[in-house]
């Protein structure tokens, strides 16, 4: 007796979605989307603007994205994740539809449906990707791990900390700020 196959999804099936449904595709898997709590928009609104600021002051060649902004992290058809910040550093990566490869720096901010998601299943595609810097911002629990991908280094840190970015070594980030 064979086993019912499971299906594989494609992005063609995330841009058929009804409108307004969001969802993410890891290894052709569909994985539906709650929409962001205010508080999650409200820390994802403060990290954006200090990245990007940061970024314009210094005339950098690096582009952030905040979500949803699409990223095909395998450049193929079977994954699609719309991290909630991207920092892409290779233009040619970049097209009208979003980054076809590895951002450079990704922020994803927990929320109580994507707990799982972010700490594992995101956490080992954005390393297999090639991802060279992923951040975890845990509102809840009021922590910040940072994976230094590119140099296999974790580091935890608390929203009463003050968090130096690897691709920026410059750029510190102060938490105290981020929340409020």
């Amino acid at each position: 007796m064979t086993l019912p196959q499971e299906r594989i999804y494609t992005t063609d099936d995330i841009y058929n979605l009804p409108d307004g449904e969001r969802a993410e595709l890891i290894d052709g898997q569909i994985y539906y989307m709650a929409p962001p709590t205010r508080r999650h928009q409200l820390i994802a609104g403060n990290l954006f603007t200090i990245i990007n600021t940061y970024i314009k002051s210094r005339g950098g060649s690096c582009e952030p994205y905040i979500a949803p902004f699409a990223v095909f992290l395998n450049a193929d058809d079977k994954n699609y994740v719309e991290p909630d910040i991207s920092v892409i550093c290779d233009k040619s990566k970049l097209t009208d539809k979003g980054c076809n490869g590895a951002p450079d720096w990704i922020i994803e901010i927990v929320s109580s449906g994507s707990r799982r998601m972010d700490y594992y299943t995101k956490l080992f595609k954005y390393r297999t990707a090639g991802v060279r810097e992923y951040w975890i911002v845990d509102p809840d629990k009021k922590r910040i791990t940072v994976y230094d991908l590119e140099h296999g280094d974790i580091d935890e840190y608390s929203f009463s900390d003050t968090i130096n970015v690897g691709i920026y070594p410059d750029l510190c980030i102060d938490f105290n700020n981020i929340n409020n």
